[in-house]
């Protein structure tokens, strides 16, 4: 299989013993391994064919179309972390009509699956993974903002993406026991 990255973005970059690149083929297990283990490990509610599609293709979602990408941190041949690239805003419901209207699909890219295994954290790694995924959203025709959403509840994920991000929209309601969404965008 031939992947279609057009992109003149940097692909690989060192971060002290870890290399974090394009993904290939052989990443997709250890990759999907990343993915399915923070949803039932860290999330803790598992593998959600609605929200979680993508996982299952990874090559469909991320390195067969032109425009998509998945980056991976990896130690050795063991795939640590991993961030994903797609032509797709926000969707309506279940985020505000207003937000969907302002990052349409073709022209915005959102950054998917930012995720790093526990003992592989503070290390740098996402923060490589988002610096490259920004480059080759930066310099893929068609792109005109990055956006994401992150659920506040997760440990460490709100002051991680102020840090590289601008806040768009806080969509947290109060209730402890929903998503407690903010919406950013990642200047290009």
């Amino acid at each position: 299989m031939t992947t279609h990255h057009r992109q003149a973005a940097p692909t690989l970059s060192a971060v002290g013993p870890y290399d974090v690149r394009l993904a290939t083929e052989a990443d997709l297990p250890g990759a999907r391994g990343v993915m399915l283990d923070t949803f039932y490990h860290e999330f803790g509610y598992g593998y959600r064919p609605e929200w979680h599609a993508d996982v299952v293709d990874l090559e469909g979602a991320y390195l067969r179309p032109a425009r998509h990408a998945l980056f991976v941190a990896l130690k050795g041949d063991e795939v640590v972390g991993t961030t994903g690239v797609r032509a797709q805003g926000p969707a309506s419901p279940p985020h505000p009509a207003w937000l969907a209207a302002r990052y349409p699909s073709a022209s915005t890219a959102q950054l998917f699956r930012v995720y790093v295994r526990p003992d592989h954290r503070r290390a740098g790694l996402a923060r490589a993974l988002v610096d490259l995924a920004t480059r080759f959203v930066a310099a893929t025709p068609g792109y005109s903002k990055l956006y994401l959403h992150t659920d506040t509840r997760v440990p460490g994920a709100e002051p991680f993406w102020r840090s590289v991000a601008t806040e768009v929209h806080d969509a947290r309601d109060g209730d402890p026991l929903a998503f407690q969404t903010v919406h950013f965008e990642i200047p290009l």
